[in-house]
């Protein structure tokens, strides 16, 4: 009797199993690491521990010939588009890097891509210390990813932003669409194993199968068909909005994008830690602090109303700047007294 193709159900369940010890991997190579260099290198450098970990897994099964885990706990074996025989080396080093080198890389690529358009648009750049991407040193990549981001002008940079933002929500829905078209007809379940060809077959004679089960997998992909469909709309819904909120926010934009780079360093030191925003009447503490007038004489009042005892001097503040609450005798405002 000749094999048979493996149903839907088992390649769910060796997928669901390759996961389960793939997460155990990672995490014994995450906790390696965050041992022994601390939890800052782990940061850093968790995606490529899961990288290594991912490649490591299927290098010692998939690459060298043999079952996965998940798939001899379920007894299905790969084969190429013939049918009838194991995939060559070739085939199977393509699927491994598809299943794993190359979603790293996209997801590296774009990530650092959104962030050098976002700190050209917003003129910053991370700290040394920062644990932002690209923080931990300026690769050669990098430095040519820079530059060409900044040869754009602002309109470009823009455009670009919004491609690379609707990419990456465009691979999402991809693989989503792809589960769901797997689970109505039950070919392939990873977007590697349909661009390679690699499908299973049963290594041993299954029980009857239940026609039911493959009844609840096609509802289940129309359902997922279904819930797709809402996220795309509420997805464009929500970016029509953000277009037009960008649209009416324009001018002040454009007004704010005429400072000079040094005038923008300035105001990213000239915030208020009250409300978080460009300090108004700056006004100094007694211990050197930088506050609004407004929001530090409103904390003051605060304070004293519920029973902070003493008072302390506001150094300079300006003459004309109002506050909000009582209004405390010029340069002075009811601080409480650190201890």
């Amino acid at each position: 009797m000749a094999p048979a193709a493996a149903s839907p159900p088992e390649v769910v369940r060796a997928a669901q199993k390759d996961d389960y010890y793939r997460g155990g991997l990672r995490s014994a190579a995450g906790g390696t690491l965050h041992s022994l260099a601390g939890a800052k290198k782990w940061l850093e450098w968790r995606r490529e521990i899961e990288l290594v970990s991912d490649v490591a897994y299927f290098g010692l099964t998939t690459l060298a010939g043999y079952q996965t885990l998940g798939e001899e706990y379920v007894s299905i074996l790969q084969v190429d588009p013939t049918q009838g025989r194991v995939p060559s080396r070739l085939r199977r080093g393509i699927l491994v890097a598809l299943h794993t080198v190359l979603p790293y890389l996209l997801d590296k690529a774009l990530l650092h891509l959104e962030h050098e358009l976002q700190a050209d648009g917003d003129g910053t750049w991370p700290s040394r210390g920062s644990l932002a991407p690209g923080a931990r040193g300026q690769s050669g990549t990098r430095r040519w990813m820079r530059r060409c981001t900044a040869a754009l002008t602002e309109q470009q940079q823009g455009t670009l932003l919004r491609a690379v933002l609707v990419f990456r929500q465009g691979l999402g829905c991809l693989q989503r669409l792809h589960v769901a078209w797997f689970y109505i007809h039950g070919a392939f379940y990873h977007l590697a194993k349909r661009f390679t060809g690699i499908t299973y077959l049963r290594v041993r004679h299954p029980l009857a199968e239940d026609p039911r089960a493959r009844a609840s997998y096609r509802l289940l992909g129309l359902v997922s068909l279904l819930h797709l469909a809402l996220a795309a709309g509420l997805q464009l819904y929500g970016f029509r909005q953000r277009q037009r909120a960008q649209r009416e926010w324009r001018p002040q934009r454009g007004l704010s994008h005429r400072r000079s780079y040094a005038e923008r360093a300035v105001s990213r030191t000239s915030l208020c830690t009250l409300c978080l925003e460009e300090r108004r009447y700056s006004t100094a503490t007694p211990c050197g602090h930088l506050f609004c007038w407004g929001c530090i004489t409103h904390w003051a009042d605060t304070k004293k109303m519920e029973g902070f005892p003493g008072g302390a001097v506001i150094k300079n503040p300006p003459a004309n700047a109002g506050h909000r609450g009582s209004s405390p005798g010029p340069g002075r405002s009811h601080m409480p007294r650190s201890n």
